[in-house]
């Protein structure tokens, strides 16, 4: 029997993938056997990850990708699939975050969260389900949103409201994508220490959010590896519009 965590002859797109999480989704998917595309805006970084999959005989194509700017996704992602075929698994993964109370919050930071988190997971998921539509194979669409989707988090109001977007998108696509075999699902994330954010959880403040959280603990990027590879392989052939909390009790903690 097959492993279904076997993605042997896939192609993936991980965006967002030169660093935190999208770095790791990436990893993952090819451990597995996938063919992955890395696309970033900082192609220096993803020239790093490729040499790393590469070192385990894995595949990976780095592209440049702006996903605030529609025709920088589709320059990328024909380059994709010129050089590995059609994308079978897109991880929708970049998103940026902007803290700040709601009364101070400029044009300037909103449109900054909301251009990537919102307007870009759009942009790539239409292109990426264009694609599929067009080739008839079928597919896998994973949004990465966050705990935030569904429950507030201090001082970051429009991250809040992007990532919403993105959880109820998912689900607006999979229903108007289910026609066409296109699984579209999500993960939403509890706290993960990245690189952008690891400082924060050795200050006294960061202690202090700990102490608070379920399970007193914060998560690392492979802790999310169950989930992408339960979505991004056959294990969820009978699953779409789903959002899977990866937060170690935060939603279910509530407010």
């Amino acid at each position: 029997m097959t492993s279904p965590h076997n993605l042997e002859g896939k192609h993936a797109l991980v965006t967002g993938a030169s660093s935190g999480l999208g770095w790791q989704f990436a990893l993952t998917l090819a451990r597995a056997g996938a063919k992955v595309t890395l696309a970033a805006r900082r192609t220096e970084k993803l020239e790093a990850l490729a040499k790393e999959i590469a070192a385990f005989d894995g595949r990976a194509l780095p592209v440049r990708m702006d996903v605030t700017d529609v025709s920088s996704i589709h320059e990328a992602l024909s380059a994709a699939e010129t050089e590995m075929g059609p994308v079978n698994i897109l991880v929708n993964n970049s998103g940026v975050s902007a803290q700040c109370r709601a009364e101070k919050v400029t044009e300037e930071d909103f449109d900054y969260v909301m251009d990537t988190n919102g307007k870009g997971a759009f942009f790539v998921a239409q292109a990426v389900g264009q694609s599929m539509i067009r080739h008839g194979q079928g597919g896998k669409i994973i949004n990465i949103a966050s705990v935030a989707a569904k429950r507030v988090l201090k001082q970051s109001v429009t991250y809040c409201m992007s990532k919403a977007a993105v959880e109820h998108m998912t689900h607006a696509l999979a229903d108007e994508w289910g026609r066409y075999n296109i699984q579209v699902n999500c993960i939403n994330p509890g706290y993960i220490v990245t690189e952008l954010n690891s400082f924060y959880w050795e200050t006294e403040s960061g202690k202090r959010l700990i102490s608070k959280l379920p399970g007193r603990r914060v998560g690392t990027p492979d802790k999310l590896d169950g989930a992408l590879l339960l979505l991004a392989g056959p294990g969820s052939d009978f699953m779409t519009g789903s959002s899977l909390e990866v937060d170690d009790g935060m939603t279910a903690q509530g407010f």
